[in-house]
C-alpha cells in the first residue's frame, strides 16, 4: 500500500496511507456477509441478501464505512512498519479521500520515538553507599527474632526503657477533649518510637496508676498533624524478657540445630541482600545518569498523559488514607513543604521516568534484547509472591487486563539496563569498584522458580514469546 510520511516535529508525524479497492474488496465482502445476516428482508431467505438490495435499504455508505474500519488496521501496521516508524501512542486517523472502486486515502498523525543518539555505556559512572556492616545486620535481625519470642512479667516498680507498658491516652485541645485522639488499654514498648512525640520522655520512671501530660503532634487518623495536649495513664508495667540466644533458640526459630549454624545462615542472607540492594542503588543511579546525559524531545501528549495518571494515582492513594495533600505534607519526609513544589516533583520525576523507559527500549532495540520463555515465566512467580498470590492468579489478571506485552517490555527494559550497567563505572563511597553482577543466589533463585511454576504459566509465557508480542510504545 503506497504512503508517504512528513515529520511534523522530533517525535510526530503524519502518515498518509493509499488503501487500493482490490486490497479493500475482501472485507466489503465480508461486510455484506454480516449486514446479510443480520437483516429480514421479505422475499430473501436469511444471509442470501443481494449486495444491490442491501445497498438499496441501507446505502453503500454504511457497507463502505464497515470495511474501511475492517482494513485500517492492517493499512496503518503495514505503513508504520513500512516506514520503520515506532509509535508512541495511538494515532489520529482521518479518511481523507474515498473514491468508490478505485482507493481510499487516510491520514493518521502519531507520536512517535524520536531519533536518539545513545552514549558510550562505558562513560558512565555512578557512586554508591558501602555496603552495610555484616556482623551488625545479622545482629540486629537476630535481636529482632529474640523480640518477637520475648515474654513480659508484670512488675511493681517505675517504668524503664524497653519495658512494656499499658497506658491510657486522653488528647484534648484548648481543653476540650479530642474523641480521635482518646485510647485505653494501648500496649507501647518504652524506646520502639512509631507512636506519639515526647511519650517515652512522659511515661518513663511512672508507675502503674501514675499519670503526665504533655504536648504532642498527633499520627494516624483523621486528625493526624494536629496538635493535641495528651494526658497518659500508665496501667501496667510489663518487664520483656528476651530468651536465651542459644541452641534451644535456633531450634525454635530456625531449621537448624545449633546457634552457629543459623548465624552462619543468616550472614549468607544478609550478606546478599546487602549485595542486591547496593546493585539496585547501582542500577538507579547510573540510568539517572543515562537519562541526564541524552537530551531528546518527548510528545507533548504523552507526557501529559503520564502526568495525569500519576496526578490521579495519588489523589487515588490521599482519598483512601482519609488524608488531604497539605495533612500530607505536614507529615511526611518530603522535601516539598508546599502543595505546588509537591506537584512539580511528581512532573519532574513522571518525566524522568519516560525518558528512561524510551532509552532503555531504544537500547533494547539496538542490542536486539529477545525475551525467553523462562523469563516470563520467572517474572509471573516474581509478581505472585511480591503480591501474595499464586502464579495462576497472576496469569489470569495478566490475560485478563491484557498485560503481556507490558511485561514483556519490562522484562525486556530490565535486560536492557543490565548491557549499560555492564559497561559503567561503579564505586562506593571509599572509592572501591562495586561489582554489579547480580549475587549468585539471584541466578539459582531463578531456576528454583521456573521449576516452581505451573504447566499454565509455561504455556502462556511460550506463547507469548513465540507470538513475539513486545509493544513498540512506551
Amino acid at each position: 500500500m503506497p504512503s508517504t510520511v512528513e515529520q511534523l516535529n522530533p517525535s510526530r508525524v503524519k502518515l498518509t496511507v493509499e488503501i487500493p479497492f482490490s486490497d479493500l474488496q475482501p472485507h466489503l465482502a465480508k461486510a455484506y456477509r454480516e449486514i446479510a445476516q443480520s437483516v429480514n428482508i421479505p422475499g430473501f431467505r436469511k444471509g442470501k441478501v443481494p449486495a444491490a438490495v442491501i445497498d438499496q435499504r441501507f446505502g453503500r455508505g454504511v457497507v463502505l464505512q464497515e470495511a474501511i474500519n475492517a482494513a485500517l488496521p492492517t493499512a496503518y501496521s503495514q505503513a508504520v512498519e513500512t516506514n520503520k516508524l515506532i509509535p508512541l501512542g495511538e494515532p489520529e486517523v482521518e479518511i481523507t479521500k474515498l473514491e468508490d472502486g478505485d482507493l481510499v486515502e487516510f491520514v493518521a498523525e502519531v507520536d512517535v520515538r524520536p531519533e536518539i543518539e545513545l552514549p558510550a555505556f562505558d562513560t558512565l559512572s555512578a557512586t554508591v553507599d558501602v555496603l552495610g556492616d555484616l556482623d551488625t545486620e545479622v545482629d540486629n535481625r537476630i535481636g529482632m527474632m529474640r523480640e518477637r519470642f520475648a515474654t513480659s512479667t508484670e512488675v511493681d516498680r517505675p517504668a524503664a526503657e524497653g519495658d512494656v507498658v499499658t497506658i491510657d491516652l486522653a488528647g484534648t485541645r484548648d481543653g476540650e477533649a479530642l474523641t480521635d485522639a482518646t485510647a485505653d488499654g494501648v500496649t507501647y514498648t518504652i524506646g520502639s518510637g512509631g507512636m506519639l512525640d515526647g511519650l517515652d520522655e512522659a511515661v518513663t520512671g511512672l508507675a502503674a496508676g501514675e499519670s503526665a501530660d504533655f504536648s504532642s503532634t498527633l499520627v494516624g487518623g483523621p486528625l493526624t498533624g494536629e496538635p493535641a495536649d495528651i494526658h497518659v495513664t500508665v496501667t501496667k508495667v510489663a518487664e520483656q524478657q528476651l530468651p536465651e540466644l542459644d541452641d534451644e533458640f535456633a531450634q525454635l526459630v530456625s531449621e537448624f540445630d545449633t546457634v552457629e549454624e543459623m548465624k552462619a545462615d543468616l550472614a549468607t542472607g544478609v550478606a546478599q541482600l546487602l549485595r542486591a540492594e547496593q546493585v539496585n542503588s547501582a542500577r538507579d543511579k547510573v540510568l539517572e545518569g543515562l537519562v541526564e546525559k541524552v537530551d531528546f524531545e518527548l510528545p507533548e501528549k504523552l507526557l501529559a498523559a503520564e502526568i495525569e495518571s500519576r496526578h490521579a494515582q495519588i489523589d487515588d492513594q490521599l482519598k483512601r488514607a482519609g488524608l488531604t495533600l497539605d495533612r500530607y505534607l505536614e507529615t511526611a519526609e518530603d522535601e516539598a513543604d508546599t502543595a505546588e513544589e509537591f506537584w512539580a516533583e511528581v512532573d519532574t520525576r513522571a518525566e524522568q521516568s519516560l525518558r528512561a523507559q524510551i532509552l532503555l527500549d531504544a537500547i533494547a532495540d539496538a542490542s536486539e534484547v529477545g525475551v525467553e520463555q523462562h523469563e516470563l515465566t520467572d517474572l509471573i512467580v516474581r509478581k505472585a509472591q511480591q503480591a501474595g498470590s499464586t502464579p495462576e492468579q497472576e496469569l489470569q489478571h495478566m490475560m485478563e487486563h491484557n498485560h503481556m506485552g507490558a511485561w514483556m517490555q519490562e522484562i525486556r527494559r530490565s535486560k536492557a539496563l543490565s548491557l549499560v550497567l555492564a559497561e559503567a563505572t561503579v564505586t562506593d563511597t571509599e572509592g572501591a569498584t562495586v561489582d554489579v553482577t547480580p549475587p549468585v543466589a539471584e541466578a539459582e533463585d531463578a531456576a528454583e522458580v521456573e521449576g516452581a511454576a505451573d504447566d499454565e504459566a509455561d504455556a502462556a509465557a511460550e506463547q507469548a514469546v513465540e507470538a513475539d508480542e513486545v509493544p513498540a510504545k512506551a
